[in-house]
């Protein structure tokens, strides 16, 4: 192997040298999403010299990423991210073959994309991706790199069902949307996903390399606030539904999983997407509210939605129209159905909440919005 300059500081050490620096000029690692996680994954997988590094990721970067995401500058914005990642990784490190999926990883093209890989390191920001990887990866044999992040708190994993617990081991059950708030509702320390991120890049290496004692079987957590670190035990659940005996038996088609609102289809004050088109197209007149922040509207909105962030409703309670039906939307439903609740408990009857927000608007009804 040419250039081992670039990698003289590692090659030093016993546990890698010139035939741990080979095993990563030639293994093969996915990466699941170019974000938080990912940035910091990417550019030290990159830099260590890991021969052959792929992305999946369909999102464009937004401004509201560069707090945190660490591979993009202000110039990037409206790009996507898979297409600028691959242009930073191979400028760092030429040695590195980078291969880019600019498509949304779903049930149709899990299997045949992570296939093609050695390890696949979880960097995504949603339960329902997280399950879907998971199953996948439980499916192929493939080890399972996890990390997350939210507010100042962080844990990392690696999940290996062949050999012990996988993720749904310690998550059996997909959580409610009012259970599970994401970075865009809770936010986040920006510094937080380089903490986490560095973790999952270490721990890849560490299965690469064959050496040291992995996370598996184990959870480490983090508080940033308070820098105290646990970490613990977590056992193979032999009723798993994914990893236990009867589960793969007894195996099922990937599905795409989708976090609903309990009893959504009863619940009155929800409003489909395609319910909302409908009423639309028919010319009906009423009023749509988007209740994210200025950058987030701009990136992409609702035709005809009157920007309201949700932090101002209370001040709008006068001067909101109590009789024309209206409908109030965020990124996912989460915001919006606050702004609903709250409007209700102020007597207001006429208004909705657009079930799964604009996410799911570009995902049903209008597949060219730009998506963040």
């Amino acid at each position: 192997m040419a250039g081992f300059e670039r990698y003289t500081r590692q090659m030093i050490l016993p546990e890698v040298g010139i035939e741990g620096q080979e095993r990563l000029s030639q293994a093969r690692v996915l990466c699941v999403g170019a974000g938080g996680l990912g940035s910091p994954v990417l550019l030290y997988l990159a830099a260590a010299g890991v021969g052959n590094i792929a992305i999946v990721d369909h999102d464009v970067v937004d401004i509201s990423n560069l707090q945190r995401q660490i591979l993009y500058t202000t110039e990037d914005i409206g790009r996507p991210k898979v297409e600028i990642a691959k242009q930073r990784l191979t400028a760092l490190n030429p040695d590195v073959t980078i291969t880019s999926y600019p498509e949304k990883l779903a049930a149709h093209n899990a299997e045949s994309i992570m296939a093609n890989y050695d390890i696949v390191i979880d960097g995504t920001d949603n339960f329902p991706t997280r399950f879907l990887v998971n199953d996948a990866c439980v499916r192929l044999g493939k080890p399972l790199v996890y990390g997350s992040i939210l507010k100042f708190d962080g844990q990392v994993s690696l999940f290996d069902s062949t050999h012990g617990p996988c993720y749904r081991c310690l998550f059996p059950e997909l959580p409610g949307p009012d259970a599970a708030p994401n970075c865009a509702e809770a936010g986040v320390l920006g510094i937080l996903p380089g903490i986490i991120g560095s973790l999952q890049a270490t721990e890849t290496l560490k299965w690469i390399l064959k050496t040291g004692d992995s996370l598996s079987g184990r959870v480490m957590t983090l508080n940033a606030l308070t820098m105290q670190t646990r970490t613990f035990t977590l056992q193979k659940d032999p009723n798993c539904p994914t990893c236990s005996t009867n589960a793969r038996q007894n195996q099922k088609p990937l599905c795409d999983y989708i976090m609903e609102r309990n009893c959504t289809m009863s619940d009155p004050l929800e409003m489909s997407v395609e319910e909302l088109k409908a009423r639309l197209d028919s010319g009906e007149q009423l009023i749509i509210i988007d209740v994210r922040e200025p950058g987030e509207h701009e990136i992409c909105k609702i035709p005809g939605a009157k920007l309201i962030p949700l932090g101002t409703i209370p001040d709008h309670v006068e001067s909101l129209n109590r009789n024309c039906l209206t409908i109030f939307h965020c990124h996912h439903g989460r915001r919006s159905r606050r702004a609903v609740d709250f409007l209700c408990e102020h007597g207001f009857t006429n208004v909705r909440n657009l079930t799964g927000g604009i996410h799911e608007w570009a995902e049903c009804v209008d597949p060219s919005m730009t998506r963040y």
